[in-house]
Parts: C-alpha cells; structure tokens; sequence
C-alpha cells in the first residue's frame, strides 16, 4: 500500500495532478468515470420476485403443494383452494415482513450527513459527499463529517474523533508534518484523515486521496464478505423439526397409503386419507403464526428504541449468554464531564465550585476564556473536553459567550501536541492576562505561584508535590487531567512560547466520559439473567476498567487485558482464559472476532455492540449484531442484526427479556399447535386401523389449523411478560425447542383431545350416517382446540394467570366459534364444508367432548401448582 503519509503535501499535489485552486469540472467529470461515487459497494438487494419465490422452500411447504396436487386429481376442488390460499398467504406475508425491514434501514440511512466543501475552479462550493473525487480540495472544520481519505497540506489544531475505525474514543490531534516511511498503523497517522470521521476541532484542507471502497472505511467493509452471518436457535430449530416432522408425515402417509390399498380401497380413496393425513400433520400456520409473533415483538421492540432488521432474531435475544459490548456511548454518555475539582488546596466536585471564592473564579475563567468550544441553542460544537469546561460553567450559571465578550481574546497560541498547552491572552480588568491550559507534566514546572481564596502566594515545595500527587491519583482512576495558569503581561498583545512561563497555579479540572445513568442497573440485571457482560474498546486500560468496576462489569477475579496481550495467546489459549477476562482495551478489528469466535467455541450465544466500520466484522460473526443507530456507521448496520436508536445498552437488556417473552409464546403457540394436529392425526389414524369412514375431510382440518386454530395462536404469542424472566438462566445454544418435556406435554395433550373428539365421532353413528359422524367429529375437534388456547398460554392455570390478563384468547375464542357456527348453520357452506345438521342431543355431546380436554388439563395444573408450593 502506498505510503502517502511519508510523502510531503507537494508531493501529493503533483501525484494527484491537483493544485490549491482544486479541479476544473471537466477533471471532475473525468476522475467520476474512473472512481464512481464515493459511496461504499452495497450488495445487490433482492428483488420481490427472489424474495417471494423463497418463502417456498420450506420442506413443508413442498408436503402441503404434493397434497394440494394430490387433491386435484382426486376431485377435491374446495381442499386444492384452500391449500394453494394457505401456501400463497404465507408466502406474501414472508415477503411483506422482509421489505417492511429495509425500509427501517433505509429510513436509518437518510440519517447520514451528505454534504461538503471544496474548491473547485478556484472557488469554494459546497457539493454532496457523493461527488467527492481523488485529487479534490476538502476544506474541514469543527462539526464536518469527512466525506473520504485526504492528505492534510494546511492544518489549524485540527483534531478528529476516528473512532468509528479505531474505537478510540478521544480525538487525534492533527498535523501537516511528514511522517516514517516504516509501517505507521492507522491511529498514528497525524497528517491523514478518513472518510466517516468527525472533526471536533480546529481547521484543516486536505487533499482526497481515497474514495468509496478506496478508503479505509471500504477496506474494513470488504472484511465483511470473509465473515458469514450466523443462524439464530430458532432457526436452527425450526429447520431442524421441519425437516424431521416431513419425514414422520411422509412416512405415516405412505403407510396409511399401503394399509388403504391391502384392504381393497381404491387408489383415490387411498391418497385420500393420505392427503387428509398430510394435512392433519403439517402445521400449516406455524410458519407464518412465528412471523406474526415475531413481527408484533419487532414493534414492541422499535418502541423501545431497538429495530429488528431480521425477525429471528428477536429471539435470539432472548438466547443470549455473553453480551460484547463497546464503552464509549453504549455504557457512558459519550459526553466528557468534569468530575473532581482541585482548587484552592483542596479536593472537591465540580458542582461545589463557588463564584464568590477568589481561587474558583479564576479557575471558573481560567477554563472558559482559554477555550474555542460553543454551545448554541444546546448543540456543542468543539473538542468533547473543552465541551465539558463549558458545561461546567452553565451548571455554575455562566455563559461562556458573555464571559468572553466581557473578557476579549486578543492573541492565542493554539494547542500543540509538542508542548502539550493552549495558550489565549484576554483583557481583564484593562490589563492584558495570559491564561493556559493543558497538561500538568508540560505546565508544573512553569508555575511559581498559587491562587487561593486569600489571594496569590509563591508556590511551596510540598504544595508542588501535592498537586503532583492529586494528578497521579486521578489518572490512576481513569480520568484525564487538565492543569490551569494564568499570568498578567506587560500590556502586549502578541505573545510567543517563551512567554509561557513564570505562571500562577489556578487548579486541576479532572474529567471522564461518565457511565449513562442506567447502564449499572441494566448490567445488575443482566449478572441476575446469567448473561456475562463483558466491554471491548479502543481506549486505554485504565479508563476502561474504572468504567467497567464502576458499573459492576469488572468484580473480583476478573482481569482486564490489550490487544498486544491478545496477540501474543493462541485460540485454544484465549477459550481458556476468556470466561475471567471482563474488559478488553486497545483492541483491534480482528481481536474482536477472535473474542467472539472463543466465546462462541465454548457454546455460548454472544450478543456484540459497535458503532465503528471496524466493529462490522465482529457484528456479523456474532450470533447477535447489535449496531448504534445514531453514531453508528451504515456498514455497522448493515452487519447487524439489530439496531438501537438510541444506543444504549439497558435496550439491549430490555430486548433480552422481550427476547425471551417472545421465545416462551411461540413455543406455547407451537404447543397448542402440534397437540391439536396430533389429537387429528391419532383420529385419523385409528379409523384407518379399525377400517372405519374418515372422520374428517380435508377441508375441515384445513379449516382448522387455518381459521380456528391461527387466531388463538397469535393470541399465546402476545402473552405479557410474568415479570421473572430476567431471573432464569439463558438456554443452551443446541436447545431445541421441541425439548423432551414440551414434547411430552403435546403427546398428552393431544391423546386427551382425540379420545373425546373419537367419542362425538362415535356418537354420530360412522357406520350408519358418516357424514354425521364426521360433522360431529369436525365440529369437537375444532371446538376442543378453540378451547386448549387458554391451556397453552403458560405453565400455570388459567386462573393463576387470570382469564382477562390477556383479552385476545378470549377474542380468538369468540371469533372461533363464530366462524364453526357460520359453517355450521349457513346451507351454502354446510355443502362446500361436507357438514350435516344434527340432532339436539349430538349438539351437547360434541360441546361436552370439546369441554372435557380443557377440565382435565386445568385440573392437572392446579394439582401440579399445588404440589410444588407444597414441597416448598
């Protein structure tokens, strides 16, 4: 890679064919055909024709397309309808849930700044970012988003926040000197800028040197194509019982086919009852009953700032057992704030500095006046700690605009990296007043004097001392340090370096970007949720681990490590030592894969956070991406899967426990499901065996699992929260969700269902009125399971859980019924439906057999419940 770094700003003006006065439109046009927009690659996005052709490939579906065809050529015109209605409702809700996705993200994407100044003919313009090429003129200033890479050639104490590269959360300070020719990492680069980076203070032009995936933001986005995007456990699961649940209904049907054919039956009456097996079986709604439920949970979850950009994976939040999270924003406010104050001897807050004390005036002013941040209209612009001063004074009632109007600048001599201190000279009191600031190594020993509240004295030997130590004991709890002077001058308005000396001391103001309010009380509540909060960043080790302790991240036994560490450990050793490491510092993008990638080694499901192009390959490794909607970076969002709008890290938390709510209402949902299809199949299955009619035609079980059936389970899967989630341990990675113990609880169920809906078909006579049987059969069936929905909305009884806590079972139910006595009362639809009238007395058998399951499963339960809070 060309090292333009090494190279002085003539130099790149001449390999770039540019000059100060910018490119002629015509070079522009000419360079635009060569480099394309600056814009980063997107993949091609699907159409809506791949994307609705894919909704088919479930293997379940293709069962449902062989039964609908079957149905064809047996002359069932009403079951072919339905089935073909079923598979195309699914396949546009699927379809209409993945584009509603994008436009979230789109939506997210005009967020971004699109505009910049360059010159071009001579002339400074503003264009869009877009239209920025190689060779361009890139003036930069406070506030500016860069629009590419650039060579600095003119710099004014420019200084940039690069943290979307390199997480480091402090600004680089810039310079136009030439630097090594040796390999110089990104980070180090002083007289570089990047694209996607924020200007925080100062002024600089530089010359664009890399454009859209030329640039180092396009480097990183290309690692992304190395790493792939990871199933979440329902998935797995789900592709996992689809798959096992299709050969159990081939299999059965193939036997009930064989069984048909060596008692005589026809070959159409055969694939018949195969057809109305397949059916019975297939749960034709789970799919889309699980995007439903999964859709209603993105809402919920968008209202409480989290958006979902693939619906899997708001489950798989609720699997989570390792959170990654970055520091700088997601745990802290991502705003410097003035924490201890050292004045007048003493050590105190911020918020306890007086006006009326002499030695905290001149601190208070000391601060403000040497200092080029704003704030207007509550935007800050400027350097975060200068920021932090100026906030200061507004806490204290100050404003820094009226304070530097009363007090005019003068002269000033910038902030340089070399001597590490700012200087401005302002009028006080009709005299000239030289006032610096910066750090206590480069400015102890140019101070002989000190401010206190009984005015100034000469500075002692052990007050020097002190002050070093008070420096040393705030840097070691991970706050960064600003030192004050001031000194009058002999009425002069230029002033040079040499004039920085001979000061009088006016104090220390200590600062840090402070955890978010909420941050301990979501990181508590995640320990309680056996999740492992652990915090990846680009800053240094200290301020990390004072974050990370403060807000209970790091607790006794755990240890904190850099990236060089990291380095130096193999795989197999960092598994090893992972679970103990709770903060990782100075890391870089590959580290972050590699943290992932151990935890993941160990069968743990690993929620990451980042905001930073250099976050985006781990994002995508993880089982969870989460990306920062406001600071993050289009390629971190892109690579996740979920994306906080409000980048904070108690949303990942309350998304964890909606995660989990949701996970426990699809499996109930499935639950209800599959007891109520197996209570057909058994149905089915035993009139096969002791050569009876069928109890049910295909229609009706289509009926069911469609109409009746769909709404109760939409209704379990919007089941609120029992307030304890966040109490239980996360679940294994390979967890299915069809677990012994869910599949014993559908096995039981459903043989109670089929042995009540066998009696209402017996007592419809199949021997003599088959079509009555069969109605009676169809008409328990269904009602039975219209009633198991308030059985499957939890564990407990419907009256532990309460039968209003969740108004649409008792909806589902209503329309449930409705929907059976429509098709049972209306003429027209008793023939598309092959449903009879019956006799009074078959009437209250067939709702006595629909009650029945319900009575002995809530009996169970309140036995159940009772026997556990006996044994406790």
């Amino acid at each position: 890679m060309e090292k333009l770094y090494a190279k002085d700003s003539e130099t790149i003006l001449k390999e770039f064919q540019t000059t100060e006065k910018g490119l002629s439109d015509k070079e522009v046009e000419k360079r635009m055909e060569s480099f394309g927009n600056n814009a980063l690659k997107e993949k091609k996005r699907k159409g809506i024709l791949k994307v609705f052709l894919n909704q088919f490939k479930d293997l379940l579906v293709g069962i449902l397309i062989v039964a609908g065809i079957i149905s064809i050529i047996t002359d069932n015109v009403e079951s072919t309808l339905v089935i073909f209605i079923v598979i195309l409702l699914n396949a546009i809700l699927g379809t209409v849930q993945y584009f509603k996705a994008e436009q979230s993200l789109e939506a997210l994407k005009s967020l971004t700044a699109a505009k910049c100044r360059v010159i071009r003919n001579g002339v400074k313009q503003e264009i869009l970012s877009k239209d920025i090429v190689p060779g361009d003129i890139l003036f930069l200033e406070a506030g500016d988003l860069i629009a590419a890479d650039g060579r600095i050639i003119e710099n004014h104490s420019l200084q940039v926040n690069e943290s979307s590269l390199t997480g480091e959360s402090l600004a680089v300070e810039k310079s136009v000197e030439v630097l090594s020719d040796g390999e110089i990492p990104l980070s180090e680069r002083k007289n570089m800028v990047f694209g996607g980076t924020l200007v925080t203070y100062g002024r600089a032009i530089a010359v664009v040197t890399a454009t859209g995936m030329d640039s180092e933001l396009g480097n990183i986005a290309n690692l992304m194509e190395n790493t792939k995007a990871k199933e979440t456990p329902l998935q797995k699961s789900l592709d996992k019982f689809s798959g096992k649940l299709a050969i159990i209904i081939i299999t059965i049907c193939i036997i009930v086919f064989v069984l048909e054919i060596y008692r005589n039956e026809s070959i159409l009456n055969a694939l018949m009852f195969a057809v109305a097996l397949a059916v019975a079986a297939i749960p034709e709604a789970l799919s889309s009953i699980v995007t439903i439920v999964l859709a209603l949970g993105t809402e919920k979850m968008a209202k409480e700032n989290a958006i979902i950009k693939d619906l899997k994976a708001v489950e798989g939040l609720g699997a989570v057992s390792v959170i990654c999270s970055d520091k700088t924003g997601t745990l802290t406010q991502n705003k410097m704030t003035v924490q201890k104050v050292y004045v007048d001897n003493k050590l105190i807050e911020g918020r306890e500095l007086k006006k009326d004390n002499l030695a905290h005036t001149f601190l208070i002013n000391n601060a403000l006046l040497c200092n080029d941040s704003v704030t207007v209209e509550g935007k800050e612009i400027g350097d975060p700690t200068e920021v932090a001063l100026v906030n200061l004074g507004e806490e204290l009632h100050l404003d820094e605009l009226v304070i530097r109007e009363k007090y005019q600048r003068i002269s000033e001599i910038p902030f340089d990296s070399d001597r590490k201190l700012m200087s401005t000279v302002n009028i006080v009191n009709n005299k000239s007043v030289l006032f610096t600031k910066g750090a206590l190594d480069a400015l102890i020993n140019k101070v002989n004097y000190l401010t206190t509240s009984d005015g100034v004295r000469r500075l002692s030997d052990e007050e020097r001392k002190k002050i070093i130590l008070v420096n040393k004991q705030l840097s070691e709890q991970g706050l960064r340090i600003l030192a004050f002077a001031y000194k009058e001058l002999q009425d002069r308005e230029e002033i040079t370096k040499e004039d920085e000396n001979d000061y009088v001391f006016t104090g220390l103001i200590s600062m840090i970007d402070p955890p978010r309010l909420e941050s301990k009380d979501a990181v508590y509540k995640c320990i309680m949720a056996g999740i492992k909060p652990v915090m990846i960043t680009g800053d240094n080790k200290v301020t990390a681990v004072a974050i990370a302790k403060e807000i209970g991240i790091m607790s006794k036994g755990d240890i904190a490590i850099e990236g060089l560490e990291i380095d130096k450990l193999n795989d197999e050793q960092l598994k090893d030592k992972v679970k103990n490491i709770a903060v990782y510092a100075r890391v870089s993008p590959e580290h972050k894969i590699r943290i992932v990638r151990a935890w993941q080694a160990l069968g743990e499901i690993v929620a990451m956070t980042g905001d930073g192009v250099n976050d985006a390959p781990a994002l995508k490794q993880a089982d969870i991406g989460v990306a920062m909607g406001i600071t993050g970076t289009e390629v971190s969002k892109d690579a996740a899967s979920v994306i906080l709008t409000d980048d904070n890290f108690s949303t990942i938390v309350k998304a964890v426990e909606n995660g989990r709510n949701i996970y426990n209402n699809i499996k109930n949902s499935i639950k209800f499901l599959l007891s109520g299809n197996l209570s057909a199949i058994i149905a089915v299955l035993y009139s096969a065996i002791i050569n009876l009619p069928m109890p049910f035609a295909a229609v009706h079980l289509l009926f069911i699992n469609l109409l009746t059936d769909s709404m109760p389970a939409i209704a379990i899967g919007m089941e609120k929260s029992n307030g304890n989630l966040l109490m239980e341990k996360p679940r294994g990675r390979n967890e299915s969700i069809l677990n012994k113990e869910l599949l014993k609880i559908v096995a039981f169920e459903g043989i109670i269902i089929s042995i009540f809906t066998i009696i209402s078909f017996y007592g419809g006579n199949p021997h003599l009125n088959p079509k009555a049987a069969s109605t009676m059969a169809f008409s328990t069936l269904c009602l039975a399971r219209l009633f198991h929905g308030f059985n499957c909305r939890g564990n407990k009884s419907i009256f532990k859980l309460g039968i209003t806590t969740n108004i649409y079972t008792i909806f589902a139910f209503c329309i449930g019924v409705l929907l059976l006595s429509i098709v049972l009362f209306m003429p027209p639809l008793k023939q598309v439906f092959n449903v009879v009238s019956l006799r009074g007395n078959q009437y209250l058998l067939l709702i006595f057999c629909a009650i029945m399951p319900t009575v002995i499963i809530q009996l169970l339960k309140i036995i159940v419940l009772y026997k556990k809070v006996q044994n406790k």
